[in-house]
């Protein structure tokens, strides 16, 4: 192995997480590229085969129990999050979810979304993020007619 190869392998097994947990995230460290092609074919993502196989409760909504932990509300591109955490405070009585095919912006919206939750107890418990392509895979989220609402940024 190279010496230069060396060096960067010890960079990497020495590196420390970006964010603590519990704390809010820097955006300056979860910049990504402005956009991507979300028709190129891309098989990372996870996804359902229908609406009935995604449990909603386990990974994004674990205070919320029934029908009420399935999202009706829908931010489309959330970027850093800023709308998807706002309507959680203005739509209590909704289920929110941030949808953003960058991984590392969605990672940061995760990471936001957890620090709230931790300082205001109770609050921004319907609110949560998911890494989609929503141009391809979006049926397999949501059955028909169940979105009441869907914002585009």
């Amino acid at each position: 192995m190279a010496s230069n190869e060396k060096q960067v392998e010890m960079r990497i097994s020495s590196a420390k997480p970006i964010t603590k947990e519990g704390e809010r995230p820097q955006k300056k460290f979860y910049r990504s590229r402005a956009h991507c092609n979300p028709l190129s074919h891309n098989d990372i993502f996870k996804y359902p085969t229908n609406p009935s196989l995604m449990d909603w409760t386990t990974d994004h909504y674990p205070n919320l129990r029934g029908s009420s932990s399935v999202p009706d509300v829908l931010d489309i591109g959330c970027g850093f999050g800023g709308l998807t955490v706002a309507l959680s405070t203005l739509l209590p009585q909704n289920t929110i979810l941030g949808l953003e095919i960058r991984s590392k912006i969605t990672e940061y919206v995760w990471l936001r979304i957890a620090a709230l939750r931790s300082e205001h107890p109770g609050q921004y418990q319907n609110c949560s993020v998911l890494r989609s392509n929503t141009m391809k895979y979006m049926p397999n989220f949501f059955h028909k007619s169940s979105i009441l609402k869907m914002f585009f940024c």
